[in-house]
């Protein structure tokens, strides 16, 4: 039976909350995870920052709650980043141009927490600064998969402590139960259940929109955990939006087209 602690109302991973730091976890191999995306975002007088991912040379993707707000939001996405603070070499600073919210995203439950950003130009591939391919429509990580997520920020659920580099975590994919009994709004088919039930090691608050990568390959995007607690956690299920993701690529593209139109 779960803890009673555990039964209790959700919350964003809300980005302004904290640049959200890996709970446990260890400081990443520098461009060790060359697809990462650190995304500052104003929204009026207030800044934060959100995670997020490579996907292809212009686009990355995202949680949408770190956009989805009242007011004029700017974001600007930096590649190649192990230390945020400082100015390396291998950051590439590029302004997003547009994005796109899941036209079903619901601010109120978390469903159908994601978006598109296209960045203004396209980000320069090397070393540093890769794309990480993405779950297909038909593939599902298992329960007892163990996967990695990273992020940047903080440290504890106690004290404002942040980081400036990178870290990652190595956390379960978890049965859909559990979730189930913490979230009401828990959706099997397009969210994925994970944490360490030990609450030890964790995503926390900030780490929005960074992605959990089994085998090489992005299946989910940190979206929302339980008030007061680490575990459990809920991804966004990138195969569950895999066909949408691809039609808005497709429109991408055709943004760049020259008479389309669709472009800008």
């Amino acid at each position: 039976m779960l803890p009673l602690l555990l039964l209790t109302s959700a919350f964003v991973l809300l980005p302004w909350a904290g640049a959200g730091r890996i709970i446990g976890g260890c400081v990443a191999k520098p461009h060790s995870r060359p697809y990462m995306a650190y995304l500052k975002i104003q929204n009026g007088s207030q800044s934060y920052s959100c995670g997020g991912f490579l996907i292809r040379p212009d686009t990355v993707l995202s949680a949408a709650h770190c956009v989805a707000m009242k007011g004029a939001v700017r974001v600007t996405v930096i590649l190649g980043a192990h230390n945020i603070s400082a100015q390396e070499q291998s950051q590439q600073e590029i302004p997003v141009g547009q994005w796109v919210i899941h036209p079903q995203y619901c601010p109120d439950n978390f469903k159908n927490d994601i978006v598109l950003l296209k960045l203004k130009q396209r980000a320069m591939i090397n070393k540093n600064v890769q794309c990480i391919s993405i779950a297909k429509e038909n593939e599902r990580v298992e329960e007892g998969a163990e996967c990695s997520v990273s992020g940047w920020g903080r440290i504890s659920t106690r004290w404002d402590m942040t980081s400036d580099v990178l870290r990652e975590v190595e956390l379960k994919v978890q049965n859909e139960q559990i979730c189930e009994q913490v979230f009401h709004n828990y959706q099997r088919q397009s969210m994925i259940c994970v944490g360490d039930e030990y609450s030890k090691k964790a995503t926390y608050k900030g780490d929005s929109g960074g992605p959990l990568v089994c085998n090489k390959k992005a299946h989910g995007i940190v979206s929302y955990g339980p008030q007061g607690n680490v575990f459990p956690k809920v991804f966004t299920r990138i195969s569950y939006f895999e066909p949408w993701i691809r039609k808005q690529l497709r429109r991408f593209a055709l943004q760049d087209t020259p008479g389309s139109p669709f472009s800008e």
